[in-house]
Order: C-alpha cells, then sequence, then structure tokens
C-alpha cells in the first residue's frame, strides 16, 4: 500500500528557507528542469523526491495546472518534501512509494500517462547525514542502510548473516571493491567473536583488512555502498523503473536520469540504448519478424557532468551524470 501525504496548509509550520540549501543541494537542477519540462502544464513525476529540491525547482516552472508527484521509499524524506513544498499544496502529490512500482501508483491515482519523469538515484543530506540511518561510515550508527525502514533487511543482516563468499560476491560486483575477498575474510573473523552492530566497527575492520597505504576512503565508500544497494535491491528496482517511466511517459515527453556510481550509469545507458533501437532481425531476413519499433530518441551522446562551480558548491555533485532521452 503506497501511502499519500497531504501537504500542510499555509498556516502550518514549514523548512525554514535560510536553512533549506545546506540541508539538500539538487545536483544539476538547471539542467534538470530545462531537459525535464516539456509542457507547463503537464504532470511530472519525481520518483526519488528526497528532500524535495528538484521538485521545488520544476514546480517554480510549471504553469497553474502543471503537477508534481512524488515518490519515495524513505518517510523521512516524504515528510520533509511535505513541509519544503507546502506552498505548493494544489499541484503536488506525494507518497511514500517504490519507483520499481511506477505503473501500479500512477493507475491507482488515474494517471494513465504524464509529460516527464525523473530519477535522482543518490542518497539526500539528509539521509547521509543522520548517524541513526547507518548509511555512512563518517558517523557512528547502526548498521541499517534501510531506505524503507519497514522492510525486514538491514545492513546488519547482510554484515552478520551473509556467508563470506556472498560478502565477497556484493563487495566485488557492487562495489568494484579489489580488497573484496580480504574484507570478507576480515569480516567473517570479527562475527565469530560478536557481532557487528555499529558503522564504526564496521569501517575499522575494513580499515584494518586493507592496505594502510592505498586510499581506504575510497575503499569505505565501496564497501558501504555494496551493502547499501544489496539492502535496498537498487539495481534490480533501477531496471523495473525506467522500464515502467519508459511506458508511462507520453510521446514527446522526457526521461531524465541522475546516477552517482558506474553501475547505476550502465543500467540507464544500457535500457536508454536498447530502446532507442528499431528492427533487430539479421540483415540477411527479407522482411521485419521481431515488430520491434524505436521507443526513445537518447538526448545525450555521453553523460552530462557537473561545471567546477558546481562541485565547488556542493562536493557531492563531484561524481554525477545526467542522461536524458525523449519517448518517441
Amino acid at each position: 500500500m503506497n501511502t499519500l501525504y497531504t501537504l500542510p496548509s499555509l498556516g502550518e509550520p514549514t523548512l525554514n528557507p535560510g536553512s533549506r540549501e545546506p540541508e539538500h543541494i539538487p545536483v544539476l537542477k538547471e539542467t534538470v528542469v530545462s531537459s525535464l519540462i516539456t509542457d507547463r502544464e503537464g504532470i511530472y513525476v519525481d520518483c526519488t523526491v528526497g528532500g524535495g529540491g528538484h521538485a521545488e525547482a520544476i514546480l517554480d516552472r510549471l504553469g497553474a495546472s502543471g503537477t508534481v508527484i512524488g515518490l519515495d521509499l524513505d518517510a523521512d524524506a516524504v515528510e520533509a518534501t511535505r513541509k519544503r513544498l507546502a506552498r505548493f499544496r494544489q499541484n503536488v502529490s506525494l507518497f511514500q512509494a517504490d519507483f520499481s512500482a511506477l505503473g501500479e501508483t500512477l493507475e491507482e491515482n488515474g494517471i494513465s500517462e504524464v509529460a516527464g519523469v525523473l530519477f535522482d538515484l543518490g542518497l539526500s543530506s539528509l539521509q547521509l547525514d543522520a548517524p541513526d540511518r547507518g548509511f555512512s561510515y563518517s558517523h557512528d550508527g547502526p548498521l541499517d542502510m534501510r531506505l524503507n525502514r519497514s522492510q525486514s533487511k538491514t545492513a546488519r543482516d547482510v554484515v552478520n548473516w551473509y556467508t563470506r563468499n556472498e560478502l565477497t560476491r556484493i563487495f566485488r560486483d557492487y562495489g568494484q571493491e579489489r580488497y573484496a575477498s580480504t574484507i570478507s575474510r576480515a569480516v567473517i573473523r570479527a562475527r565469530e567473536g560478536r557481532p557487528i552492530e555499529s558503522t564504526s566497527h564496521l569501517a575499522h575492520l575494513v580499515q584494518c583488512a586493507i592496505p594502510t597505504r592505498g586510499p581506504q576512503v575510497k575503499t569505505l565508500s565501496r564497501i558501504f555502498q555494496a551493502i547499501r544497494i544489496e539492502v535496498n535491491d537498487e539495481l534490480c528496482r533501477l531496471k523495473k523503473g525506467l522500464l515502467n517511466a519508459i511506458a508511462v511517459v507520453r510521446g514527446g515527453g522526457r526521461i531524465v536520469t541522475i546516477s552517482y556510481h558506474s553501475l547505476e550509469d550502465r543500467i540507464v545507458k544500457s535500457i536508454f540504448s536498447e530502446k532507442s533501437k528499431g528492427c533487430i532481425c539479421p540483415p540477411d531476413l527479407p522482411v521485419c519478424a521481431c515488430d520491434r519499433a524505436v521507443e526513445l530518441n537518447v538526448l545525450t551522446r555521453g553523460a552530462l557532468r557537473p561545471d567546477d562551480e558546481e562541485v565547488r558548491r556542493n562536493n557531492r555533485a563531484r561524481s554525477a551524470r545526467l542522461r536524458i532521452a525523449e519517448k518517441i
């Protein structure tokens, strides 16, 4: 069941506008807005509404009947967005919902097609900077890492119950970590004495397992990323979400994605490329037998990146890659 969050009335307290930017800075904001909006009165979906920065920028550019539907698995993020977007209460609907079920969410609310869909796949500052969420090795907190805190699997479960082979696989495949096997061995050895409960404990194990002369911060980032992807099934959900978006965007509408690591970007690039191809029958076949139609026109030859000034203002934008496709 998807939870609908109604926006507060104008008399209810909202976030202090002066405090918004330090909490959540939307990446590539101007590029997102100019690329996504093709109809100022259309319906747009922000599949990862986060702190509401992109949704706010989109709503600022829409006309009187333009609408944003915001989805997020994280109830805290939806609540923060609810407050931030109070002034747009007639033009926005927010749901705690999984974007992999985008089509179902829209259908449940009587919407058959939309003018555009945005995926901003990174974690928000609200999540990274909250120690109790367990996403960052920079803060001591419980091993959680759930986007949806009502789900059962946590990072603690992965770290303490996965076999050595399973840990090696996720560290290697999701973290692209060269010391995957060494780190998984250290985790197995450590948990034999007592469970690994905290982010600081895990970070210490990782640092002790790898050469001190190596880039330990990068390894920590990779390991935490790998566990987070596993906990939230992020790559599988992304594939389903993109296919759902392609199905619901109307002709001429846009799909805009921002990814922050190569695994996500590879999935986006692959699906966009596949859906931009027509007939795939062998060239010597006299008549097309696949009946495959071109669904997308990819508008970015390569991924767009933030400029140096944006990275200076927001260091978390440094790895962002933006791609745009238009529905045919």
